[in-house]
């Protein structure tokens, strides 16, 4: 627990210091998707499912608060709640359909759930721009200039991310652990697996959404990208780069990912290869992602202090 306040802590210091040595609207933009990391992590980390499906939830949360602001000038305190509640029923329904089959299965339905999104929106040009994305998307007058609009990301992304640690703390976060850890023992023992796991993929698809819609106000346009499956790629690698299983790694992964697409290809467009070697050297040695690899250094450090 005092480690966890430590944590916290230590991600309120650093959300201070970002906009001092990033731009805003980056360091806006890496807290946006560690909620989207941190809450795949609940289903992938934590409950075991392996889901390419996230960008269906990202990309309807950004166009809902994209569509609200552009047609009725909606106000924050009614976009959030709203984008939030539409991926809880989205999520409920796909996730009740995924959760009837297990492995490649359910990663497939995701996936094909994610491609049929993203379709009807390139088709659908005239609500969501299609290819050309969805501009207008104003910002509230007191959210226009980008340190406070980062200030209120910041602000939004320590409560979500205390939220969903309450969540992983909480019996219902055991529950999904023993779900992964042997879901026959689970079900034996007389949970509903299947609820147990729909359960996990209507809290991340509801966070998920929730960072879709304010993703929608960070750069005032909705690209029709954000609903791709690339993009739950994306959510994939960061979560497994930063530490699957571990409450903080995709943190680490989002802030990571970020940086490489936002600032290294700045100055060169074969960043993705540093990406894949990284993402290769996890999958083959370092199955706890970038926290095994600081873990092990702390490992070192205490043993070399000790020793002297």
């Amino acid at each position: 627990m005092r480690r966890d306040r430590y944590s916290f802590l230590l991600l309120a210091v650093l959300a201070i210091v970002a906009p001092l040595v990033l731009r805003p609207v980056i360091a806006a933009e890496i807290l946006i998707f560690a909620i989207v990391a941190v809450a795949n992590n609940i289903i992938l980390g934590y409950t075991g499912l392996l889901s390419f499906g996230q960008a269906t939830f990202f990309g309807v949360g950004a166009y809902i608060s994209g569509l609200m602001i552009v047609h009725w000038d909606a106000p924050l305190w009614l976009i959030l709640p709203t984008a939030v509640a539409a991926n809880v029923l989205l999520a409920g329904v796909i996730g009740y359909l995924c959760v009837q089959r297990i492995g490649l299965y359910f990663i497939m339905l995701t996936f094909a759930f994610n491609q049929m999104f993203y379709f009807i929106a390139y088709s659908w040009t005239t609500l969501t721009g299609g290819e050309d994305g969805l501009p207008g998307v104003q910002r509230p007058e007191w959210l226009r200039d980008d340190l406070a609009f980062y200030t209120f990301v910041a602000v939004l992304a320590l409560i979500c991310l205390a939220l969903m640690k309450r969540i992983v703390d909480s019996p219902w976060g055991r529950l999904f652990q023993a779900v992964r850890d042997n879901p026959d023992r689970a079900a034996a023992t007389g949970h509903n697996v299947r609820l147990i796991k729909l359960t996990s993929f209507v809290v991340a698809g509801a966070f998920t959404g929730f960072a879709g819609a304010v993703y929608a106000l960070l750069y005032g346009i909705v690209p029709v990208d954000a609903i791709y499956w690339l993009r739950s790629g994306d959510i994939v690698f960061m979560t497994l780069i930063g530490g699957s299983g571990n409450f903080f790694g995709p943190v680490i992964g989002a802030v990571f990912f970020i940086w490489l697409s936002e600032t290294v290809s700045l100055f060169w467009n074969r960043w993705p290869m540093i990406l894949g070697i990284v993402f290769a050297l996890v999958v083959l040695f370092l199955r706890g992602g970038i926290v095994e690899v600081l873990a092990r250094i702390a490992g070192v450090m205490r043993r070399r202090r000790d020793a002297g």
